[in-house]
């Protein structure tokens, strides 16, 4: 038998060996033949009945023949942990490692990295003739925004955040701040470990404050577990700080954002809607958007690039910041100068 037929019927056989059910009445050889095809082996019947009989001189399994039709079981006591990956197991991590690969930096990605080799070369022995192998050639995800490079984390640094966080520990770390200068002993309180697209995040508290803030790890220069309990913030839950808007940057209260949109923005924002009470009303050259937003600079980047295809209407003060905005861009170019002070 060739080498590529053999890893074929090898793989078939553990698949088969992971679908047979604990206990009687087992399942039928026709019943595997059809997962085995949702998997993407063609078999017959016939095929199955084969492997089962060879599986079943090499590892405790038996055949329910009490009744018709006859199932495949596990005997007692015998049902395995197969190790590998199944074939659903192997596309689903092909995927997972495309999106995730571009998102994450080395020192998060590198645990994962031997379940994605391992993944890569059960695909590669399953070929071409798998239909889900060829199925995961035909899948891919683009972000939707212009992609950034990961920054560089150092591995023995999100270690030590890590474990600090699992076992409940406060931190010291030297800290680069957005400004360039160095927080030496930063003393941090752990409570989550977010991934914001490329970035990875620290949700801490610092000193003895209450306030939460976000630590880009790739800026931590060093770090090291105290030997102090972490000091939990009372009633923290990372959904509910996620739900409030803080990884938008500089959240404030919810507002209603009304605005101007051009007629290719309005089709995106219908299938698409910024919030679950988003109103679009046909206007002349587009459409008139109202809906609740959370305040933050995350709103304002996204509003900015859209460039001339909206137009903010509300709240005024939303207005004027991006009337000073106009201005100081239009500055940029040479065109009206900016008016801010200084």
């Amino acid at each position: 038998m060739p080498k590529a037929a053999q890893h074929h019927a090898l793989a078939r056989q553990w698949e088969i060996l992971r679908l047979l059910p604990g206990r009687a009445p087992g399942i039928t050889a026709r019943d595997l033949a059809l997962k085995l095809h949702d998997t993407g082996f063609a078999v017959t019947k016939r095929t199955v009945e084969r492997d089962l009989v060879e599986l079943s001189s090499l590892f405790g399994i038996e055949c329910n023949d009490k009744g018709m039709p006859y199932g495949w079981h596990w005997m007692r006591g015998q049902e395995a942990i197969l190790p590998g990956l199944s074939v659903a197991d192997a596309v689903s991590m092909r995927l997972v490692e495309e999106l995730l690969r571009p998102l994450l930096p080395p020192a998060i990605l590198e645990p994962l990295e031997s379940r994605f080799g391992q993944a890569r070369r059960k695909m590669s022995e399953l070929g071409g003739d798998n239909k889900a192998v060829r199925w995961a050639d035909k899948v891919r995800y683009v972000p939707p925004s212009l992609p950034m490079q990961t920054p560089a984390i150092d591995p023995a640094v999100l270690d030590t955040v890590q474990q600090a966080l699992m076992d409940g520990r406060a931190l010291r770390v030297a800290y680069r701040r957005p400004t360039g200068d160095i927080a030496e002993d930063l003393p941090l309180h752990p409570q989550a470990l977010v991934q914001r697209g490329s970035v990875t995040y620290l949700v801490a508290t610092a000193y003895d404050y209450d306030d939460l803030r976000l630590y880009a790890v790739h800026r931590m220069l060093a770090a090291e577990a105290a030997l102090d309990a972490c000091r939990a913030v009372p009633g923290f839950t990372l959904d509910a700080y996620l739900a409030s808007g803080a990884l938008q940057f500089h959240a404030g209260a919810a507002i209603r954002l009304q605005a101007h949109v051009s007629g290719d923005l309005g089709v995106l924002l219908a299938e698409t809607p910024l919030g679950p009470d988003q109103q679009l009303e046909p206007v002349p050259d587009g459409y008139r958007m109202t809906v609740t937003v959370i305040e933050s600079r995350q709103l304002l980047w996204w509003i900015l690039s859209q460039g001339t295809a909206i137009r903010v209407l509300g709240p005024e003060a939303l207005v004027a910041q991006m009337t000073q905005h106009a201005r100081s861009i239009a500055g940029l170019y040479g065109g009206v100068p900016d008016t801010r002070d200084g």
